[in-house]
């Protein structure tokens, strides 16, 4: 039975600081969405028997089918925290309900614009990490993107059933693997943060804190160190501490989590804690951890799976757990399940840790403001966003468009960051390349509806405050994948997302029946909108390409364009990897072209850029929308360019903004601004297209610089069981990949080989020969 209803959830959208918009991000097959299923249950949306493998936010079929989840879900649950709970809370607050705005996104690399789009709506992340496969490629990439939008991160320890059912670890052994994934974890978060001066504050994980969770999403229990000081505390309190109040409690609790990890020890013979790991009398002492909470646990594990009735009855009456009548009944690991769930619910955990450690907007945009918004920081805008402030402009970023389930037409989805957006509000609609004075890329319009997303369903609503997520309906049209809304008349857009992947994989894409032409190309431009990176191109030659980040990207691609956006058979080529050409140093000779009446000569010259500029551009921190002496001098300091040459800088390209740079290092030459429209264009044609293929870093003057940075080598890590790395060798040399490296992974039973790749055809290794070596009847 849902506990909330769609008016529940307006009225709490008005108390901006009881608001959590979090996305759950992790490595590929980690358990984002079956622990997500322990958030959505606890809400009332799904039956607690089914949580765990219904995966509700995997809303496509192929999602179901592949058990991968594909694209980015948002939905919305309302949470009730407890009056002694809401004293954990140090931010403001504002009564006990909570709406928790979440979004499961995707793990596979292909599909980590998903994981960006995400990211940029919401203020929090909660960090899933498989404890037996330990901190992995992806966690790395997802957490960095995090960090550099200035998302907050909690830390959930998944798949502990593993851990125990199925390597037998021993408590310490856990423990020392739980205590490496927090420090893994806190190097990512210390080596991209900007540390405890920076406006987030400290940002690191720690268990003593609370903001780390451990547990199994499959089986529907989880804890953080909290709820088990909290056990303790009551114990000792019925012991005769008498009754404590919620602040007196909240102390109590917090002063026992310090004692619950690290090297702090547990004598059980006087029940007293130490710091020494040998009692006065020379017997070596449990570490708290281990015994006062992986114990009980262990013993649990131990008497279900072992058939130990007594036992088990004894323990079920012991932790006070009340089994439905249906559930006495079962045994094994149907039991272990039912009885975890009851003793440790895992919704309970997570949506504690989430409310009590992830700031609401209100804290958030605070410190976001200059990252997402381009305008000058004092201007009204700018205001509203830093306050969050429902009374001020309208300022709505979308940061990706939903198919809905009339063909052609999406759901633009985004999040209000100030003011208040209604049904039939008449906005301005700005698209990416809008420049504030001037009529390109905007538009209009009324809004036509405004929508709840609730997973696969959505519900309408009449209008959504500043801190919320929300769908539109009607402006679709005028946006293609990313956008601004604004009722203000000066605002400037909201910063473009910066992807972590490029669509390099391209395919050339026709239609079987020559007739069905028109709906190809329809088709294309509903593809182009509906995923945030993949890229639609028509050639000079009429062939039409489309590019993706990798070739399980562009499966899913040409299989949403044939069978939803085209509905037409399609014949398609074999994948080609994109290559950028590069200057290796500079040139000797300077090039010479003359104008057809010979009367003008314009000379070039190409020269690399210093090491780490390319980087910087990519990365925004130096770009065209700089201010010109501010740019001139970050490339004078940092990479001792001449300054009145860093000044006279004419664009970047291809499109304006790529890591390319013309620039005019004439001395007296007049008349320069008459040529300059022309030269530009030249540029942006040559970087975006003159080898065959787009240039990386580009820059060309009046006697200037050209400069493309090479492709960047990848290195490909994959897991195998222990006996297997042999039967994948051949797979990977058959790609035209060389095998650089074999690790193991610390406690745990799995290695780690690392390939370079090759170029065409590497990605097929991934799908094909890398699933199929098998030994001793195990599979990679």
């Amino acid at each position: 039975m849902v506990n909330f209803t769609v008016d529940q959830i307006r009225a709490i959208m008005d108390k901006k600081a009881n608001i959590r918009n979090m996305s759950v991000i992790a490595h590929v097959d980690h358990g984002k969405s079956t622990l997500t299923d322990s958030l959505v249950c606890k809400a009332g949306i799904i039956a607690s028997a089914r949580a765990g493998e219904t995966r509700f936010t995997d809303t496509r079929k192929d999602e179901q089918e592949r058990c991968i989840t594909i694209k980015s879900t948002a939905i919305s649950l309302f949470y009730e925290l407890s009056e002694n709970d809401l004293n954990f809370i140090k931010q403001s607050k504002d009564g006990s309900g909570f709406l928790i705005n979440l979004i499961d996104s995707p793990g596979h690399v292909d599909f980590s614009s998903e994981v960006t789009a995400a990211l940029r709506v919401t203020d929090g992340a909660l960090v899933v990490v498989d404890c037996v496969s330990g901190v992995c490629v992806q966690t790395e990439t997802v957490l960095r993107q995090a960090i550099a939008e200035r998302i907050k991160p909690v830390l959930m320890m998944n798949k502990m059933d593993r851990a125990l059912l199925e390597l037998q670890l021993e408590p310490e052994e856990l423990y020392q693997t739980f205590q490496r994934i927090v420090e893994n974890v806190n190097v990512i978060i210390s080596t991209y943060g900007e540390g405890e001066s920076g406006p987030m504050g400290n940002i690191m994980i720690d268990p003593v804190l609370g903001t780390v969770g451990f547990g199994s999403g499959l089986h529907g229990w989880a804890f953080t160190l909290k709820q088990f000081a909290e056990m303790y505390v009551a114990k000792f309190a019925a012991k005769g501490e008498g009754q404590l109040g919620p602040a007196e409690r909240a102390k109590k609790v917090e002063d026992m989590m310090k004692k619950l990890w690290g090297d702090r020890y547990f004598d059980p013979a006087n029940g007293k804690f130490s710091k020494s790991a040998t009692s006065p009398d020379g017997k070596k002492l449990p570490r708290t951890f281990c015994q006062l909470i992986l114990d009980p646990i262990f013993k649990v594990f131990d008497a279900i799976m072992n058939f130990k009735k007594e036992e088990t009855a004894k323990l079920i009456e012991k932790l006070d757990i009340k089994l439905d009548s249906e559930d006495k009944d079962k045994e094994g690991k149907p039991l272990l399940k039912a009885v975890m769930r009851r003793w440790l619910p895992a919704g309970d955990a997570l949506l504690q840790m989430i409310t009590i450690h992830l700031p609401s907007p209100v804290t958030a945009q605070k410190y976001r403001c200059e990252l997402l918004y381009e305008g000058p920081p004092d201007d009204e805008a700018a205001m509203g966003i830093k306050s969050c402030d429902p009374k001020g402009p309208l300022m709505m970023y979308i940061s990706k468009m939903v198919p809905t389930s009339d063909k052609g037409r999406f759901y633009a989805f985004g999040r209000v960051f100030s003011g208040l957006v209604s049904t039939g509000l008449k906005v301005r609609i700005m698209g990416p390349n809008y420049t504030p004075g001037k009529k390109e890329d905007l538009y209009l319009k009324p809004i036509q509806r405004t929508i709840l997303m609730m997973g696969r369903y959505v519900e309408p609503i009449e209008d959504v405050p500043c801190g919320n997520i929300v769908g539109l309906v009607g402006v679709d049209q005028f946006l293609v994948k990313t956008g601004t809304i604004t009722t203000f008349e000066h605002a400037h857009n909201m910063r473009v997302m910066k992807f972590s992947v490029s669509p390099v994989v391209r395919v050339a894409v026709e239609a079987k029946n020559p007739a069905d032409l028109p709906k190809l190309v329809e088709g294309l431009k509903r593809l182009a909108k509906s995923d945030p990176m993949v890229q639609c191109i028509i050639e000079e030659s009429g062939e039409h390409i489309i590019a993706g980040a990798g070739e399980l990207h562009l499966e899913i691609c040409l299989k949403d364009l044939e069978e939803d956006h085209a509905c037409i058979p399609i014949k398609k080529s074999d994948p080609v990897v994109s290559y950028r050409e590069t200057v290796s140093e500079e040139s000797n000779v300077l090039c010479l072209s003359k104008s057809p009446n010979k009367h003008n000569r314009l000379y070039m010259k190409a020269r690399p850029f210093p090491d780490g500029l390319a980087e910087d551009i990519d990365k925004g921190e130096v770009s065209a929308r700089q201010e010109l002496k501010q740019r001139a001098r970050y490339l004078a300091e940092k990479y001792e360019w001449d300054v009145a040459e860093a000044r006279k800088i004419w664009c970047f390209g291809p499109d304006g903004t790529g890591p390319n740079v013309l620039t005019d290092i004439t001395k007296g030459v007049q008349y320069l601004n008459e040529i300059k429209d022309s030269v530009v264009a030249g540029f942006q044609w040559a970087t975006k297209e003159g080898a065959e293929e787009p240039g990386g870093a580009l820059a060309q003057p009046p006697g200037g610089a050209l400069i493309l940075p090479p492709l960047q080598p990848h290195t490909l890590p994959g897991f195998t069981p222990g006996p297997c790395p042999q039967p994948r060798r051949p797979g990977v040399r058959n790609r035209g990949a060389v095998v650089l490296t074999q690790g193991r992974v610390h406690g745990a039973r799995l290695r780690l080989p690392g390939a370079f790749p090759g170029g065409v055809g590497a990605g097929e290794a991934e799908t094909q020969e890398l699933g199929s070596g098998q030994e001793d009847g195990r599979e990679a």
